[in-house]
Order: C-alpha cells, then structure tokens, then sequence
C-alpha cells in the first residue's frame, strides 16, 4: 500500500468520525425544541420566524465557504468551524430569551453550513484518492450521531433541563471536532483547488450558461433539506399538539426517520453503482412523498381513535421518507463538485448557498403556513418537495473515479 494511499484511508476514518459529531452538534436540540418553545411562550409562527436566525447563519456560512477553502484548504477552515458550532449549541443553552436564542441559531446555522461544505471536499477527494465510494456512508455516519442524539435527547428530557442538556453537548462536542478533525487531507491533497488540467476559479458568476446546472442542483438540494429540517424540529410538536403523545417520546418520529436515514445511507454507495445517482433519487423523491403523504391522511385522524396504531402509521411513514431520502445529499453533494471547470469547494458552496438554508428556513416555512392552517396541513409542504426532489434528479451528473 503506497503512502498516499494509507494517508487517504486513514483521513476517510476521521472524516467518518467527524460526520458523526456533526450529527450530534447539529441536531442537539432537536429533542428540547418543544420544551423550548414552551419556556418561551411562543406560537408555531413566533417559532417558525425563530429559525430565520439559522437561515440567515447559513447563507453567510456557505457565502465565505467556497472561496475560503480555495485559500486555505478544507481542514484550515473546518478547524474555524468546529470552534464555532459548539459556541453556537452553548449559547442556544443559554438561552433565556428569545434574542439570545436568536444568536445561538445564527451562529450554529453559520458553522455547520461552513463545515458541511468543507467535510464534503474531504469525502469528494477522498473518493478520488482511494478510487473508491464513501459518500454515502460519510453522510451514514452524520444520520447516525442524529440518532445518538435524538434517543439520547428522549432519554433524558424528564432528567435535566434543555439548558443544561445543550451545554454539556457543546462541550463534549468541542472536545470531539479537535480530535477528529486533525486527522483530514491536509493542504496538499484535498484537491481544494479543482483538477489540475481544468481551468478552476475561487468566484464564478451568479448566473451564467456554466453555472446554471449549480441552480438546478441547488433547487433539488433545497427540495431535499427543507423535509429534513421540518421533520427534526416540527414532528416532535406535530406528535405532542395534534395526537397528544406525552412528554419524552415526542422524538419517536425523528428517530424512526433518523433510522432510515442511517439503514439506506450505509447502503447508498451500493444503491449508486447498481442504479446510478440519477435514479436512486428519482425514486426516492416519489416513493418518500407518496408515503409520507399516506402516512398523514390516514395517521393522525386514526390516532384519535387509537393513538398506538396512528402515532406507530406515522412512524412507519418517516422511516420510508428516511429510506429514500438518504441518497439525496450525498448524490446533490457529488454532482455539484463534478461540474467542469469550477473548483469542487466553490461547486459545493454555490449549491450548498442555495439549498442548505432549506434547513433552517423550511421550519420557518412550515410555522408560518401552520399559523395560517394547521401543522398538519404545512406538512403537506414536504410531501410535494420530494416529488420535486423526484423531477429535480435529472441534472445528477457524478464523475468517474475509476
């Protein structure tokens, strides 16, 4: 095994290592969002307008992103990040007001954009090195830490308090990012500046003929991000307000959606080379919002009767939506570092701008149509978005490594 070799494999361990931390620092306060916004006194549209902070963190963090990794390289700047995400989750728990919630969000929203980009320039060049797929199971490894999380968040809700739940995940994650990420690429092979042959630039034009299959990408990504983030911070409310599941198990749903996120992200890159990237999210997009869309009609009407079979129906419906949708990043992800002539750091950040602060303003979204008719029915919102992740799989183009 030749040097470069044994760097890249052992650089794809800690990658693997830092996604999962991403995965808990990321989804930290998933479990205490109802709690939270109780503490508050706060209505599903004050909340929703609450997320705009992490919407507005995010397009800045992918902003600086692109053009900060062609500079410095991706592990440089994912050492930045990871000091700032965990002052991010601290501050939130902290929070005794809306203001410094606010603050919290901005900042969490900024770092985790600014780091996802960075972490997926490692797992592209990765890939390159080792001639090999771990996109997927790099991404595997962040629904995993989610899970960790999640169920963890749910053990001890009726233990401690949010605030003190958020600060000792801060801390243990701060330890955790300083480990893990001293083991990536460094400057020299983290193809940060694009391929050697191609003509590759740190800034690319907002609209151009060049750059507009980065739109398209970015409105799949989008598609893709806004379901996530609305499952994660609204299903817990959607369980406890309208079918009246009780303190600590309001997570179930994230969870059982957490869990197909895991199942088919490990078996992603095998999903890739039988079906290409192409269709394994076309499929994805239908099946996931058709199940979901089943899942509510019938689910929370049938709750009322007997909430074990209508809350477990639900369930059963974000575990499917948590299949399919586990492919969608790591394939929008690839695509978007595989476009010619434009550096994989700045391809990513471009679509990265477009879709990541789906994250953060799809629950805004989904607060403001709550407001205006009920959660229940904003849900909907998410089933047509994976029919347009679906439609929007037609510009997944990957590069070969082999």
């Amino acid at each position: 095994m030749d040097q470069t070799l044994r760097i890249s494999l052992r650089a794809r361990n800690f990658l693997w290592a830092t996604f999962f931390v991403m995965g808990i620092s990321s989804m930290a306060w998933v479990p205490r969002i109802p709690e939270i916004k109780e503490q508050l006194g706060l209505s599903d549209g004050q909340f929703g307008l609450v997320f705009l902070a992490g919407a507005f963190g995010s397009i800045c963090g992918t902003q600086v992103s692109g053009r900060a990794i062609h500079l410095i390289a991706s592990r440089n700047f994912a050492r930045i990040c990871a000091l700032l995400m965990p002052m991010g989750i601290y501050t939130m728990g902290s929070a005794n007001s809306v203001l410094i919630l606010v603050c919290g969000l901005f900042l969490t929203g900024f770092s985790f954009a600014a780091l996802d980009v960075a972490a997926n320039v490692q797992a592209m060049a990765i890939e390159k090195l080792t001639k090999s797929r771990y996109m997927s199971s790099f991404h595997a490894l962040w629904s995993v830490g989610a899970f960790v999380v999640t169920m963890f968040g749910g053990a001890v809700a009726t233990l401690i308090t949010p605030q003190a739940h958020l600060k000792a995940l801060a801390l243990i994650s701060a330890l955790l990012y300083q480990i893990t990420i001293s083991g990536l690429l460094n400057y020299e092979l983290d193809g940060h500046k694009g391929e050697v042959h191609e003509s590759t630039e740190a800034k690319i034009p907002l609209f151009s003929k060049d750059t507009l299959v980065l739109w398209a990408l970015g409105i799949g990504l989008l598609a893709s991000f806004v379901p996530e983030g609305g499952i994660y911070d609204w299903s817990g409310i959607l369980l406890k307000d309208h079918m009246e599941v009780g303190k600590g198990v309001t997570a179930v749903a994230a969870t059982f959606y957490s869990l197909g996120m895991i199942i088919s992200r490990f078996l992603g890159d095998s999903w890739f080379e039988k079906w290409g990237h192409q269709k394994t999210v076309k499929y994805g997009g239908y099946i996931g919002g058709i199940s979901l869309g089943v899942g509510l009609l019938i689910g929370i009407p049938l709750s009322a009767i007997n909430q074990f079979l209508g809350v477990g129906l639900l369930c059963i419906a974000f575990a499917i939506v948590g299949l399919c949708m586990g492919p969608f990043f790591p394939a929008f992800n690839l695509a978007a570092m595989s476009v010619p002539g434009i550096a994989p750091s700045v391809g990513m950040a471009r679509v990265a701008l477009i879709s990541l602060a789906g994250n953060f303003f799809g629950p805004a979204l989904i607060g403001g149509i709550s407001e205006l008719t009920s959660l229940p029915i904003s849900f909907g919102l998410i089933v047509l978005l994976l029919l347009l992740v679906g439609r929007q799989s037609r510009y997944i183009s990957v590069k070969a490594i082999k």
